[in-house]
C-alpha cells in the first residue's frame, strides 16, 4: 500500500508481496507471502505472513511461517511467534518471541479468518 499519508482502518489481506509505507490499524493478512513496513509505516495491529521485515513501527502480534526481521531504527512492540527472529542492535524491540507457539498461532488466526468471512 504505497502512500505515506494513507490510513486504513480495518482488515487488509492480500494473495502477493505487500510493501506498506502508511498506517494501517487493524489487522493484515498476506499468508505465504512477504510484508515490509518501510521507515514511514506504523502498523497497530496482529500481522500474518510468511516474511515480516520492519523498518518502521509496529504494535500487535506479529507471526510468520519463516522470519521477523527488525531492521536499524524500526520499533516494535508486542509479541512475535515466528521460526526466525532477527533484532539489529539499532532496533527497539518491546515484548517477547515465541517460536515455540508458531502451530498453535497459525491455527487460531486461520480460525479468526474463517470466522470473519462467515460474518
Amino acid at each position: 500500500m504505497r502512500g505515506k499519508t494513507l490510513l486504513l482502518k480495518g482488515e487488509l489481506r492480500a494473495v502477493e508481496d505487500l510493501t506498506i509505507e502508511g498506517r494501517i490499524d487493524g489487522s493484515i493478512n498476506c499468508d505465504g507471502f512477504t510484508v515490509v513496513l518501510t521507515s514511514s509505516a506504523h502498523v497497530t495491529g496482529d500481522v500474518l505472513a510468511r516474511d515480516i521485515t520492519i523498518f518502521g513501527r509496529g504494535e500487535g502480534q506479529f507471526t510468520a511461517t519463516d522470519v521477523v526481521d527488525l531492521r536499524a531504527g524500526a520499533s516494535l512492540s508486542g509479541r512475535v511467534v515466528s521460526k526466525r527472529f532477527i533484532l539489529d542492535a539499532e532496533a527497539i524491540f518491546n515484548g517477547r518471541v515465541e517460536p515455540q507457539h508458531l502451530e498453535a498461532a497459525l491455527r487460531v488466526a486461520k480460525f479468526q479468518q474463517r470466522k470473519r468471512e462467515e460474518a
